[in-house]
């Protein structure tokens, strides 16, 4: 039987969201030639978060957009199919600095699948990653600019992590086998 450990709360969350937009922000002096880009699914909801957190910070309306990795994946003929929207990125990411933002950063691969996705949308500035948790057992170097939480598992265990908005509470956990 799995046993599900609660590794962030709600509050976790938030301190993690409000850091990690403020670390942004510092390191590129502003929101000026931002871009925000949550990877489907759970992505975008941390995307939404910080893109809402920096335009309190820094009074403007950053782009937020939206993209579909799936057709880059490298196990895209192994997944089963799941449903999700087409990408969406109804502004110019030309000459932008791209926060490519997703919930849990594991081996690398989305954010590989993600980084040419967004090649094919344009030609940005340069790509930064967010990530809620880093979970670490690379297989690419790849590595997170702004990371919510390191949380260390083993191979055999996953990170689940839930959204207010598919539920009541947000929160991690860790499940092992």
């Amino acid at each position: 039987m799995d046993t599900k450990t609660k590794v962030m709360s709600q509050d976790d969350f938030r301190r993690a969201i409000v850091r990690m937009s403020h670390e942004i922000l510092e390191k590129n002096k502003g929101a000026n030639e931002l871009v925000i880009l949550g990877v489907q699914y759970n992505g975008v909801f941390l995307a939404t978060r910080i893109a809402k957190k920096i335009n309190e910070i820094e009074s403007t309306n950053i782009e937020l957009g939206s993209i579909n990795i799936s057709l880059y994946r490298d196990d895209y003929d192994k997944r089963i199919a799941k449903t999700i929207a087409p990408s969406k990125v109804d502004f110019s990411i030309d000459n932008k600095i791209v926060i490519l933002v997703d919930d849990v950063l594991y081996t690398g691969r989305s954010f590989r699948a993600a980084i040419e996705a967004i090649f094919d949308l344009g030609r940005p500035a340069a790509i930064q990653l967010a990530v809620l948790v880093d979970r670490g057992h690379r297989e690419l170097p790849i590595q997170s600019d702004y990371t919510g939480k390191y949380i260390p598992t083993s191979q055999k265990e996953s990170v689940d992590v839930i959204w207010q908005e598919d539920s009541k509470e947000d929160a991690v956990y860790i499940i092992k086998p």
